[in-house]
Order: structure tokens, then sequence, then C-alpha cells
């Protein structure tokens, strides 16, 4: 497949492994395709461990997000908030909206707002304000601004109410890469809590693939206000 590197692909979650669990697969997916990636973490995630104190295993997590990144073939931004302490607001909106015009993704992967989980539902709100600050020219800042051309959100086990599968995109050929990338984290190898993360996401790639006609697949759920209709697709490029 021929590469385009001025398309990117970045993908915002909450925590760090939000993004790789919910948009690692489909990231892989682009950077086969010549496209850049970029994961950014809102959070590290880092108040969720049993035993260790959260400055412990904020270096831990800081770690893997790079590791994780690296099997990506994607870039790494972390951003300052705590866990469970993300607000929403103009300073996070604007931060955000800084990374958007450094990297100037063309699409964007987020949270879907049907969450019980307060930082999720939190990005997903930051993520649709900042594209008003990237965007706008008169908003002078270090890059200039970027228009993102498409937003959409991704299927996570934790973001399910009121999520609709719409975009259907075959994983197969990447999702055993997709399993090696996300257990950079003690997370997804099951050292740290005991849901099954893991056999979750291999669970529902199945399931997808089966609506789909395809073995393994991810499914997306397009922003509205940028374009929404059920289809499988190959890549998530804009048409022209």
């Amino acid at each position: 497949m021929a590469e385009n590197n001025e398309q990117c692909i970045m993908v915002v979650g909450a925590h760090a492994a939000d993004a790789e669990v919910m948009g690692g697969a489909t990231t892989l997916k682009h950077v086969d395709a010549g496209w850049k990636a970029v994961m950014v973490h809102m959070t590290p995630g880092e108040k969720g461990h049993p035993k260790l104190s959260p400055e412990e295993y904020k270096k831990i997590k800081d770690e893997e997000a790079q590791e994780a990144a690296k099997r990506l073939g994607a870039a790494c931004v972390s951003m300052p908030w705590p866990d469970g302490e993300l607000p929403v607001n103009e300073e996070v909106q604007m931060a955000l909206a800084d990374v958007i015009r450094e990297y100037k993704p063309t699409v964007i992967l987020t949270h879907w707002k049907g969450s019980f989980h307060r930082d999720h539902n939190n990005t997903h709100d930051n993520v649709l304000a900042s594209l008003f600050y990237a965007g706008l020219k008169t908003f002078v800042r270090k890059h200039p601004p970027h228009a993102v051309r498409r937003i959409y959100f991704a299927e996570n086990w934790e973001d399910m109410e009121g999520f609709r599968p719409e975009v259907y995109l075959d994983t197969t050929d990447v999702f055993d890469r997709y399993i090696h990338a996300i257990h950079a984290y003690a997370l997804f190898r099951g050292e740290v809590v005991p849901f099954r993360y893991e056999q979750w996401y291999r669970g529902a790639s199945r399931m997808r693939g089966a609506e789909a006609g395809f073995d393994q697949a991810v499914t997306l759920m397009p922003h509205k206000s940028y374009y929404g209709s059920w289809q499988t697709v190959d890549l998530l490029q804009p048409k022209p």
C-alpha cells in the first residue's frame, strides 16, 4: 500500500493504557499504510494499583506508555493532569489544541461519552472543545492552526452506554501485534487488577468481525458533525 506521510492518526486516552487498548489495532493498520501516529495520555492512570503508591506506579506507567508506543510505531505524549482529577476547562483544551497543532492529525480517536469513568467522559468533552482552539487562526499559539478532518469514538468496555458501532475495520492482520503492544502494560498482562482486559478485547474483536464478515475487527462511532453511516472500511482516510 502506498505511503502517505501527510496523514496522521491520533488516539487520545484518559489514562496511559486507554489509548492503546481501544485504538492500538486501528493505529497499527494506519502505520502499516504509511501514516504517522501519536498516542496522547491525558493522565498516567497512576492511582489504580492495589499495592504501589501513585508516585511509584506513575513511573512504571510512563515507561510502559513509551514502550507501547514504540511497539505501535507511534509517538507518545503524556499530559500533566493526575489520575481522577482531569477537569473540563479551557486550560486542558488549549493544551490539547497545542498538541493537535503540533502533530496535525488527520483523524482523532477518543472516548465515547457513555462511560462510568469520570476521566473518560471529561476526555471526550475536552477533545471536542479543543478542536475549536486548534483550528481557529485568531488563537495565536506556538504552532499554526490545524483542522482535524474526522473524529471517531473507539469501543472501550468502560464506555459502552449508548455506543453504536457504525464503522468496522478489519484488524485480522494486525491483531497479534496489537496484543504484543498492549502487553507492554502490566495492567493487560493481568498483574494489576483481576479484570481480564485481553479476554474482553479478544472476544469483542471476534464478535465485531462476525458482524462484518471478518475474522477480527474493531468498531468505531463517528462524530455526527463530521460524517457517519454504517460501513466497513480499509482505513479511516478522508475522501478528497
